[in-house]
């Protein structure tokens, strides 16, 4: 995994998917085709200024590595400033700033592997999705998907018509189940929400979860961490469930705790050095003051970050000297934190010196 850097790149088609919703394709040309490789299931960032402010926004990637495409969908949404320019004002043939693919929300294909894979997807949050069924169905010819789907309506049902073409093409190994919060169908089966409760109905009719080999979960946070919460409870191996959240609603509220917590130590000062592209810089740093990454860029650092709320990896760093705290974490596996990685917007230091590594992926 290399250090993510933004690209200018043009816009190659503009697709109205839904009345609130485009699809972007970007043209990557030959020189960055290497930059732009990409697994099914990761995300690229926008950078652009708008109204005077500098707007970062992650959206992931709908097409398949497999497809001679590199798209991704933005769902406009109230008083979003991206997504309301994305679909409003971006034309064909603009220049827009990308950062390069990334995103652990992805599975290793094998050709040879018999695997059933098992999908939670809301709204835009099949997004991902799309692109690790189309990935999966082409590369894995023994293996088998089921996707649910929650929506609204069968109006809101995002990329239905080629969610609908993929269901005819791999007929014996694509399963759909629609849930639809507005609107009834014709068993209570497929009315409602994604949740618990809807979990257990669809293991009681529908689906033996015990089957089941890899898990994917995206969409609101409540319904991720509810059907996380469910896998877990009936005995499915933490390792084998992957989710991606969008937003974090309580990031703010962490950030604002996190400080209350360590008043005592906003006077102890820290001694951070980071280690970014082959070049290093150093910092004071309250213990209990802002985050390592805002307080680099308060000091001029050009760090790669997106969400600032610990959802996405962008900021993923290495801590090789010294302690942190991670106020969240959404987006980091265990395992690397094991290792000593980090969200670079989410840690604070915990000992006298850090040493931060942005090199070491």
């Amino acid at each position: 995994m290399s250090i993510p850097h933004f690209h200018t790149l043009k816009i190659k088609d503009i697709t109205k998917e839904m009345p609130d919703c485009v699809s972007v394709a970007l043209d990557i040309t030959p020189e960055l085709k290497s930059s732009f490789q990409y697994q099914a299931g990761q995300y690229i960032t926008f950078k652009k200024v708008i109204q005077d402010e500098e707007v970062r926004r992650s959206y992931s990637l709908c097409s398949s590595p497999l497809e001679d495409d590199f798209r991704v969908a933005i769902k406009q949404i109230k008083g979003g400033l991206f997504s309301t320019f994305a679909n409003q004002d971006l034309k064909i043939g603009d220049e827009v700033e990308v950062m390069t693919p990334m995103g652990n929300f992805t599975s290793e294909v094998n050709a040879t592997a018999k695997r059933n894979y098992l999908a939670f997807a809301a709204g835009s949050g099949i997004t991902p999705m799309l692109s690790l069924i189309k990935t999966i169905l082409w590369s894995e010819p023994q293996s088998t998907f089921t996707l649910i789907y929650g929506n609204q309506s069968i109006q809101t049902i995002l990329f239905k018509e080629e969610l609908e073409a993929l269901k005819n093409r791999y007929m014996e190994r694509f399963q759909i189940v629609h849930i639809l919060s507005r609107e009834r169908m014709e068993t209570e089966l497929n009315y409602g929400r994604i949740n618990a409760e809807k979990c257990e109905q669809l293991s009681t009719h529908l689906i033996d979860f015990q089957q089941m080999d890899q898990f994917f979960i995206c969409g609101p946070e409540e319904m991720i961490l509810g059907v996380k919460d469910y896998l877990i409870q009936k005995g499915v191996d933490e390792h084998r469930i992957r989710f991606e959240l969008f937003t974090n609603s309580s990031s703010t509220k962490a950030r604002k705790a996190y400080q209350e917590a360590h008043q005592e130590e906003s006077e102890k000062m820290c001694h951070v050095t980071i280690k970014v592209d082959d070049r290093s810089f150093d910092l004071q740093l309250a213990y209990g003051g802002d985050s390592i990454l805002d307080a680099a860029l308060k000091s001029g650092a050009d760090l790669p970050f997106a969400c600032k709320g610990g959802v996405c990896c962008t900021c993923r760093a290495k801590v090789v000297e010294g302690t942190v705290d991670m106020e969240v974490n959404y987006a980091l596996e265990k395992d690397e934190v094991a290792r000593g990685y980090v969200l670079t917007c989410q840690s604070h230091p915990t000992s006298d010196r850090v040493v931060i590594d942005f090199d070491v992926r």
